[in-house]
This record gives structure tokens, C-alpha cells and sequence, in this order.
């Protein structure tokens, strides 16, 4: 195993393999190779095949398995002693096609689309490992390098969650999108029904705008390249049409039987301690939602990322008598870190306008938003 392996990432083009390219190139300094199918003008896979110890798919489900078979021959056994592994939503076909060479290898599944972030901290990341020996101390490194919170399985248990955590949530809510577009000519659209929000229709309509809004072959792929996804769904289906029934009859006895299986058996299914942490996750959103309609506001870009930066920026409003009621970070498409800082509704927006122009002058930040 080389000390710092070449790596070639096959479908390069694609989100997450320009995330990759730049993780390994960026935070494990290693030489990256890339070839894409749809890019004629990216490296050439016999380059990949000569060249790269460490050969990473990054390529639709629907393809994944079939190409990595066009490289098991033509690699045709000059993968010993090297590593293959994939970055996709379905484990069973790719992994098995991976292990008809001599390569060492393992599946990732990152339970996230690409980041705006340099690592995967924070996010789950399922760890398949098939065939590791060699090559483990530097998978070792990967991982520690990515900053993910793992999970190990084999490939046929991750699909089978993946068709409850993945298409099962997905069908949820394109269901809950066709209903709303049924209802668009009696009740408007999904922007007139926001002024009349919950909590819990908020965040639906988010994952919802969030899967409308992404590339629509990936949620297809995850639908369509599941085998388990069509029980789960047959389960969903029957569950709601269960309920449909007890709704049409309407009866006391209807009533409680919608307690008893809908309400009482599915409580008793969860632990106490998941009932508290999601309802108190569910409370945190809520607070969340509420600070980003804040109308008084500011956002920040602190340019200069180093300790005692957001204390000085903090010391801004310190001088100028104004109180926060919210704090919030994201980031942009271009990675940059903003700070989203709410105040009152009655706060003075004079003294707001004040402080935005000292943060502005003094360099310490950049205001891109103000009353």
C-alpha cells in the first residue's frame, strides 16, 4: 500500500464527485485522477486502471453496477492489492460487482447530498466493509479524515434500511406534493397555504421543496434500484388506507380503534428516551423556524476565521447598548460562513444601522443583510 495512494474517481463530473476531488486533494493531499463517462474530456479509465491505488465510484445507481463490471475486465486482475469502493444509495449490486475482482473493497453510503462544508462532520456516513486487509489502516485515515459519524453493516441490511429511511420518507412526501398540486385550484399553491403553517407542515414542506429541488435521478434511482423499496411502500399504503377506512366509518368504535393501533400501539413500539429526544428535536426546529422570521436582523461574514473573531464581533453590539435574540451560522454555496444575528422586533434600527457600518469599516466582517 503506497503512502499516499493516487486516486481516481470514476464519474468525476458529478456533485459528489467534485466534493471528493477537492476533499482528497485539499484535506488528504493526495494526486486525483477522474474520469466521467459523460465528460470526454476527463481522464481516460486505462489511465485510472494503471495509475490509481485507490479507485472511488461515484456514479448513478442505475449505472453502478454494470460499469464497474466494463472495469473489473478491463482491469483484468492488475486491481490486486489495490482498493475499490463506491459512494452510492444502494450497496447490494455495486458491492457485489466490485468483489468480482481482486481489488480490496468496501461501500460508503454518506446519508447526505454534497456539503458546503470541506468534511462530512457531524453526518452519518454507513460503512460496508467486504474485502479489507491492507488497505485497512488507511480506510482507517479516510474516515478520521471525512469526520463522519459512522455505522457498519453489510450491504444487504443497509438496503433494507435504506428502503425505510430513504424511499419510504421520499414517497411520503412526493404523495403529500401531488396532494397539494390536486388541491392548487381550490386552495392555491404551497406558497398560499404557508401563512396558515405548523410546525410539522414547515419541515414537511421543506424536505419536500428540498427532494423538488435536487437532481431528480438520484430520488428516482433510489425508488426504482431498492428491491425492498416496493414492500415498504406496500406497508405505508396499507397503514394509510387503514386509516382512510376508520375516517369514512366515523364511528365511536372506529374512533378507538385509530387510538389503539394508530396512536397507542405505535407509542408503545418506541422507547421513552426516543419519544423525549424527538419531541425535544421537534421543539429546537420550532425555535429555529420562529428566529428566522425575525424582521429586525443582520448577516455577517467574519472573512478572517480564527479564535476570538464572533466574541469581537459580539463586543460590536456590547457598544452600541443592543440586546440579541437569536444567533444562528450557515454557509453559502461558496462555503463562506455567515452569521445570522436577530434582535427584537422594537429594536432600535438606527443603533443596528450603526453597528452594521463599524463592523463594515473596521474590517472585522462583511454586513450582507441589515434593517
Amino acid at each position: 500500500m503506497p503512502r499516499d495512494p493516487v486516486v481516481g474517481l470514476v464519474g468525476s463530473a458529478g456533485a459528489y464527485g467534485r466534493w471528493l476531488r477537492r476533499f482528497f486533494r485539499e484535506r488528504m493531499g493526495l494526486q486525483v485522477l477522474g474520469h466521467d463517462p459523460a465528460d470526454p474530456h476527463s481522464d481516460d479509465p486505462e489511465r485510472l486502471l494503471a495509475e490509481a491505488d485507490v479507485l472511488v465510484f461515484s456514479v448513478p445507481i442505475r449505472n453502478a453496477a454494470a460499469l464497474i463490471g466494463e472495469y473489473v475486465q478491463r482491469s483484468a486482475g492488475r486491481e490486486e492489492g489495490r482498493l475499490w469502493l463506491d459512494i452510492t444509495s444502494i450497496k447490494q449490486q455495486p458491492v457485489a460487482a466490485m468483489l468480482a475482482s481482486r481489488a480490496e473493497v468496501i461501500g460508503l453510503h454518506p446519508m447526505t447530498a454534497p456539503l458546503k462544508t470541506p468534511t462530512l462532520r457531524g453526518r452519518v456516513v454507513v460503512v460496508c466493509e467486504e474485502r479489507l486487509e491492507r488497505w485497512r489502516g488507511w480506510v482507517d485515515r479516510l474516515l478520521q479524515a471525512l469526520q463522519g459519524e459512522y455505522v457498519h453493516t453489510t450491504p444487504e441490511h443497509h438496503d433494507r434500511i435504506m428502503a425505510v429511511v430513504q424511499a419510504m420518507v421520499h414517497a411520503a412526501h412526493l404523495g403529500q406534493a401531488g396532494v397539494l398540486r390536486s388541491f392548487a385550484g381550490e386552495l392555491g399553491g404551497p406558497a398560499a397555504l404557508m401563512p396558515y403553517r405548523s410546525i410539522g407542515f414547515e419541515m414537511d414542506h421543506a424536505v419536500t421543496t428540498r427532494i423538488l429541488s435536487l437532481n431528480p435521478q438520484v430520488y428516482e434511482d433510489i425508488q426504482f434500484g431498492n428491491p425492498h423499496a416496493v414492500e415498504v411502500l406496500s406497508r405505508l399504503s396499507d397503514e394509510i388506507a387503514g386509516l382512510k377506512d376508520l375516517l369514512a366509518r366515523g364511528d365511536d368504535a372506529a374512533r378507538a380503534e385509530f387510538r389503539e393501533h394508530y396512536l397507542a400501539a405505535n407509542r408503545a413500539a418506541w422507547s421513552e428516551d426516543t419519544l423525549e429526544e424527538g419531541s425535544y428535536t421537534f421543539e429546537r426546529v420550532g425555535y429555529l423556524l420562529a428566529d428566522l422570521t425575525e424582521t429586525r436582523r443582520l448577516s455577517v461574514h467574519l472573512p478572517e476565521d480564527r479564535p476570538g473573531s464572533l466574541r469581537a464581533l459580539l463586543h460590536v453590539f456590547e457598544e452600541h447598548g443592543i440586546s440579541l435574540s437569536s444567533i444562528h451560522s450557515s454557509r453559502t454555496p461558496a462555503g463562506e460562513v455567515h452569521f445570522r444575528i436577530g434582535f427584537e422586533a422594537d429594536a432600535d434600527v438606527g443603533l443596528l444601522r450603526a453597528a452594521a457600518g463599524e463592523i463594515d469599516r473596521s474590517g472585522l466582517g462583511r454586513v450582507l443583510e441589515q434593517p
